[in-house]
């Protein structure tokens, strides 16, 4: 009975998760500017990448794997936002204004 559960809740993370990718993939084409397409893909990614992770750890055996995963998951969750706000910044300094 826990199996099924637990594999029902990774099911579900697993699709959630490409489900952001997709929306986060849909306002990429269709914001109007940098600004909300940045925004778009740094939280839909973030986020779907988390669902995932957590999904996949959640099917692997508690072994070496599931270790891994956590770096990973560790990683992304660090460096993502970092990343987006970098660019923002760059792009900001760059003399690119939003759209008002």
């Amino acid at each position: 009975m826990i199996n099924w559960l637990i594999t029902g809740l990774s099911f579900f993370l697993i699709v959630s998760g490409s489900f952001l990718l997709i929306s986060g993939a849909i306002g990429i084409l269709r914001f109007p500017d940098f600004y909300t397409r940045m925004h778009a893909a740094g939280i839909t990614d973030t986020l779907a990448a988390i669902a995932i992770i957590v999904g996949l750890m959640l099917l692997s055996n508690a072994d070496i794997s599931t270790l891994k995963l956590a770096m990973i998951l560790l990683f992304i969750m660090f460096t993502s936002p970092t990343a987006n706000h970098a660019l923002a910044k760059a792009a900001q300094h760059g003399g690119l204004r939003p759209k008002i």
